[in-house]
């Protein structure tokens, strides 16, 4: 199968490419490397059948470059990530996130691709009612981050409909892993990990008792290679554990993996996050035979283990 990845020199991206070749698939890569990184596509690029395109998602030429490398399958992974940028500026927010997907979609399209996977995330349910996300949750976006996700799966839905484009949609819970840049504000395993292998302080916002739901990357990873199959077609699935671990459990957790002390400073809890948050992955157990198969603590070993070997 030819797969298209878009941000594919990410931390879940490449990730997802290293697995994909190692399956026998070609795979071409669509990243302008903003915000990617060059060198986690090191292993790839030593592959025949891989292809790095460095360019945004917008681009006109993005149509072009579908139509001569015609994949079957598209990874739409590459966006704006950041709630807080969002916040500040949902103009730019937008035109990386929507049309920027719509883009992709119209690439996808003229290419004659049969199925976009979209990348989606646990933001587009606002403040849910019920803890762990059922899959048939309502949406309520609360930033214009998680407006312009659900918006990317309106999209979707749209073309499909429209033009018989297949789709599906994985809404991500907490990913974390080896790659993942310690910079930003999603990726507190990978800010823990560098700040304590550093002998660096870390802090705890609010009194710890937020949780999170927490899942490795190569767990989503084979999400999206189920995905680019026909299974789970129209349809949109939660890929998490359904486990809640507080900040505070979160930090001694990796405090011993990386052999460090587990005395965080306290501050107060930031505006705007909440207070809980995991999803149900029983619909996509049922709907693409997937689950989360790497326990939290095995995890966590291994991205410390990544983090020092760096």
């Amino acid at each position: 199968m030819r797969v298209l990845v878009t941000g594919g020199a990410g931390f879940i991206g490449s990730t997802l490419v290293d697995r994909l070749l190692a399956d026998g698939h070609e795979v071409a890569v669509v990243d302008d490397l903003s915000s990617g990184d060059r060198a986690n596509l090191a292993a790839a690029a030593a592959n025949p059948a891989f292809s790095l395109f460095e360019l945004d998602v917008r681009d006109a030429g993005l149509a072009e470059l579908a139509r001569r490398w015609r994949p079957e399958a598209v990874c739409h992974l590459a966006a704006q990530i950041s709630v807080r940028a969002s916040v500040a500026d949902p103009v730019h927010d937008a035109r990386l996130n929507v049309e920027g997907t719509v883009n992709v979609l119209e690439a996808a399209r003229q290419a004659g691709a049969r199925k976009v996977v979209h990348t989606s995330s646990v933001a587009v349910y606002g403040r849910p009612p019920v803890i762990p996300v059922p899959g048939d949750a309502a949406t309520d976006p609360r930033s214009p981050y998680a407006a312009s996700k659900l918006g990317g799966e309106i999209y979707l839905s749209m073309f499909r409909a429209l033009h018989g484009i297949q789709g599906t949609t994985l809404v991500l819970s907490n990913v974390y892993g080896p790659r993942q840049s310690p910079q930003g504000e999603a990726g507190v395993v990978s800010i823990f990990t560098d700040a304590l292998l550093r002998g660096a302080p870390t802090v705890v916002y609010g009194d710890g008792s937020q949780t999170r739901d927490y899942i490795f990357v190569d767990d989503v990873v084979d999400g999206f290679v189920r995905a680019c199959g026909p299974d789970g077609d129209g349809r949109r699935f939660n890929l998490g554990t359904g486990v809640q671990t507080t900040d505070r459990e979160l930090h001694t957790l990796v405090a011993a993996a990386a052999g460090a002390p587990d005395a965080p400073a306290f501050a107060p809890a930031r505006l705007g996050d909440l207070p809980a948050m995991a999803v149900d992955p029983a619909p996509a157990r049922q709907g693409l035979g997937w689950r989360p198969r790497t326990e939290l603590l095995t995890g966590l070993k291994a991205t410390v283990e990544w983090a020092r070997s760096r």
